[in-house]
């Protein structure tokens, strides 16, 4: 009889624990996903998380779309309650653009998909950037520009620089990139 009761009592300890614990991990991930997006430009969100860790460069291998300028730093944007992407493409055929070739180490921006730019050769790193002295995944190019890579997945890129000089000049230093198929 004892042995039932005991073996009772530890069942019902155990299942109270793995019911909370499996609430605490909804709640933690609900609470994740909710630190982890912010806003939507076109039906794509915002990543206002910073990647933890070194980015492989081939991921931002590609041709990325410009699609999202936020006025002010990735700092003022986390802070930011109501964030609202301030880009309006100029561009009546094609669009704003950025061209990596990660093999190569060099990128080219295009504006409206059809002037014609030079390549610029870079670096990409993980370690303290010389900018923002945090340490960051980040592109240095022309031996003393900085762009940092904010996060990457297969779909969208989050910089932070001088990426696009008409736009710095209104203030723009974070942008969201959408991946060209």
């Amino acid at each position: 009889m004892k042995k039932i009761v005991l073996l009772s009592s530890v069942a019902l300890i155990l299942n109270s624990c793995v019911v909370s614990t499996a609430a605490k991990v909804v709640k933690g991930a609900v609470n994740v996903s909710y630190k982890a997006v912010k806003g939507t430009v076109n039906g794509i969100s915002w990543a206002v998380s910073k990647a933890k860790g070194k980015i492989d460069e081939d991921r931002v291998d590609g041709t990325w779309k410009v699609v999202g300028a936020y006025k002010g730093s990735f700092e003022d944007f986390t802070n930011d309650q109501n964030p609202e992407s301030s880009f309006t493409s100029d561009c009546t055929e094609g669009f704003d653009q950025i061209i990596f070739k990660a093999k190569k180490s060099k990128f080219k921006p295009v504006h409206c998909s059809i002037e014609k730019e030079d390549w610029v050769k870079y670096s990409m790193e993980f370690g303290k950037n010389p900018v923002t002295k945090e340490k960051e995944n980040y592109i240095e190019y022309n031996s003393n520009n900085y762009i940092s890579v904010i996060d990457v997945n297969n779909k969208t890129m989050v910089l932070e620089g001088n990426l696009m000089p008409k736009l710095a000049f209104s203030g723009a230093k974070l942008y969201l990139l959408e991946k060209v198929k």
